[in-house]
C-alpha cells in the first residue's frame, strides 16, 4: 500500500547512540543464528548529549522480527529513536524493529538512529551486542570523532537571528525578492536536533516550542530557535485512547501544535505503518509542557472503506475567524474539514480535498496550509519519506484566494490534478527534506523540516522564506 512506504521509518527504530568522549565508534556486531554485523557509529555529541546511527546485517538465517540488546557501561541514556523501538533498563538497552524492517533475509540490513545522554567525563562503546538472543561475532573499528558539535551541516548562511532579550523593538529585516542560485542547507541548530515531523510554535513569552513524532509526542524547547533542548513528552503516563489505532505502541505522529485562545492547542495522528486504520486527535494545554496536555478526544478516524488516511493534521484559521483542519496522506491525497472554533472538534461531515497526485503515484503528504499576503499557501510533501539517506521527499508548494481552495502551482496546474511547485529537494549530503510546517517570527516567515543526514538519521532543518515579484516563496 502506498502509505506503507511512507511513514514513519522515524517512528520505531531506536539509534543506539554511544561516543567515546573523544572518539566516533563503528561496532561491527552479531547475527541471528549463524551470524549477524553491527556497525555502530557516533554521529555527533555535544555537551550531555550524543547520537548515534546503528546498521544491523543478518549474516544468518532469514529472520522475521528482530530484537537487538547491548549494555551501557558509563550511565548513559538513550533519550529518542527513529526507526525503532528503544527502551532501556538500567544499563540494557533493547532495540525491536518497526515493523516494516522486521524481515531481514540472509545478508539484508536495517539501520536505526537515537540521541542520547551521556555524563561527558566516559561513553565507552557497547561491548556486544546480540541478535535475537545471539551474540554478533563482527569486528569492531573506530573512525574520527565528527568535529562539528550540531548534527546538521555546515551552514551556508548565518544562524537564525535569537528572539530580542530586551524590550526595545527590532526593526524586521527586509524580506528578500530574489532566490539563492542553489538550495541552501539547514540553518545552524545547536542541541538535541533530531527530529521528525516538528511542529514549531512561538510562545507569548518569545521563546519557542517544538513538537514531534515520538513516544508519547516528544517536545523540545528554545529560547532563540537556535540551541534546542528536550523537554519530555505531551503524555508522559501514556495515552491509552491511542492504543486501538496504534497496535498498541506508543509512537504518536506528525503533531501540529499552534495557539489560541490563550491555550496550546496540538492536533496529532495515531496509525500504523501502512495502515488505514488511522485517527486525528487533539489536546490542550496552558503552558505546551511535559505532563499539561488534556485529552479533548477524537476529531477524525479513517479504516480502509475510506480512500483517505486520518494522519498529518494541520490546524488553519482563515482571515473570517473560521477553523479548519487539513491532513491527509497518499490514497487520494489532502482533505479539509471544518471544526468548531469553541471546542476545537469537527463541525459537520464535509470532506473538502485539496491536492492529490496523478500520473501512477499516490504519494503526497503532510500538509500545512499558511496565510501571506492575498494568498493561501498549500505546503505538501511529494513523494518517499522513511528511506534514510535513500529518502526522496521534497517540498512543494501551491496556492489559492480561499483558504478551501482550489489551489494551483506556478504554472497554474491544480494541486488536485497533480501540480506544486518545488520549493525544498534532497541536496548533497541533506536528504529527503520534508514534512514542514511554517511559521511567522520578527525576522522573517520561517520554514522548519526534517531531513535525513548520509547516516541516515534524522534532523531538525530551519531556514527563512522569502517571497519573489509573484508572491511565490523560496528557502534562504
Amino acid at each position: 500500500m502506498a502509505s506503507t512506504r511512507k511513514r514513519r521509518m522515524f517512528l520505531a527504530l531506536a539509534t543506539v547512540v554511544a561516543a567515546g568522549s573523544g572518539t566516533v565508534t563503528a561496532v561491527a556486531a552479531q547475527a541471528a543464528s549463524a551470524g549477524c554485523r553491527v556497525d555502530y557509529a557516533v554521529t555527533n555529541q555535544w555537551q550531555g548529549g550524543f547520537g548515534a546511527s546503528v546498521t544491523v546485517t543478518n549474516l544468518g538465517d532469514a529472520v522475521n522480527g528482530w530484537t537487538l540488546t547491548w549494555s551501557y557501561t558509563a550511565g548513559q541514556a538513550v533519550t529518542q529513536a527513529w526507526n525503532a523501538t528503544v527502551t532501556q533498563s538500567g544499563a540494557a538497552v533493547t532495540a525491536r524493529d518497526a515493523g516494516y524492517n522486521g524481515s531481514l533475509a540472509t545478508g539484508a540490513t536495517a539501520s536505526f538512529g537515537f540521541n542520547a545522554s551521556w555524563n561527558n567525563a566516559s561513553n565507552p562503546t557497547p561491548a556486544s551486542f546480540a541478535l535475537n538472543g545471539v551474540t554478533c561475532t563482527g569486528a569492531v573499528s573506530a573512525t574520527p570523532t565528527p568535529t562539528r558539535t550540531s548534527p546538521t551541516p555546515t551552514p551556508t548562511r548565518t544562524s537564525p537571528t535569537p528572539t530580542p532579550t530586551s524590550t526595545t523593538p527590532v526593526p524586521p529585516q527586509a524580506t528578500p525578492t530574489t532566490p539563492p542560485a542553489a538550495y541552501p542547507n539547514p540553518g545552524v541548530v545547536t542541541g538535541d536536533t533530531g527530529v521528525h515531523d516538528p511542529s514549531v510554535v512561538k510562545t507569548p513569552s518569545g521563546g519557542y516550542i517544538l513538537v514531534h513524532t515520538g513516544a508519547n509526542i516528544s517536545i523540545k524547547t528554545s529560547t532563540d530557535r537556535t540551541a534546542w533542548h528536550n523537554a519530555g513528552s505531551a503524555f508522559p503516563s501514556g495515552a491509552s485512547w491511542t492504543l486501538s489505532y496504534t497496535g498498541g505502541s506508543n509512537q504518536l505522529w506528525a503533531p501540529d501544535i499552534s495557539y489560541h485562545n490563550g491555550k496550546y492547542y496540538m492536533y496529532y495522528a495515531a496509525s500504523s505503518f501502512g495502515s488505514q486504520n488511522s485517527a486525528i486527535f487533539l489536546a490542550t494545554s496552558s503552558t505546551g509542557a511535559s505532563g499539561s496536555w488534556t485529552n479533548q478526544g477524537l476529531i477524525i478516524s479513517t479504516s480502509s472503506s475510506n480512500n483517505y488516511n486520518a494522519i498529518d493534521p494541520n490546524l488553519v484559521v482563515d482571515d473570517q475567524g473560521r477553523w479548519w483542519l487539513d491532513f491527509g496522506s497518499f490514497w487520494t491525497g489532502i482533505k479539509m474539514i471544518p471544526l468548531d472554533p469553541a471546542t476545537g472538534k469537527r463541525s459537520g461531515t464535509s470532506v473538502t480535498s485539496l491536492a492529490q497526485r496523478t500520473g501512477g503515484t499516490t504519494a503526497i503528504e503532510a500538509p500545512y496550509i499558511f496565510k501571506h499576503g492575498s494568498y493561501y499557501y498549500l505546503w505538501v510533501s511529494f513523494d518517499l519519506c522513511c528511506q534514510g539517506a535513500s529518502s526522496t521527499y521534497r517540498i512543494m508548494v501551491g496556492r489559492s484566494t480561499s483558504v478551501t481552495g482550489p489551489y494551483a502551482d506556478r504554472n497554474g496546474t491544480a494541486m488536485t490534478a497533480g501540480g506544486g511547485t518545488q520549493i525544498l529537494a534532497g541536496h548533497g549530503s541533506i536528504h529527503g527534506p520534508g514534512h514542514e510546517a511554517v511559521f511567522a517570527d520578527t525576522d522573517a516567515n520561517v520554514l522548519v523540516y526534517h531531513y535525513y543526514a548520509n547516516s541516515g538519521a534524522s534532523y531538525l532543518g530551519i531556514n527563512l522564506l522569502g517571497y519573489d515579484s509573484s508572491g511565490w516563496p523560496f528557502v534562504y
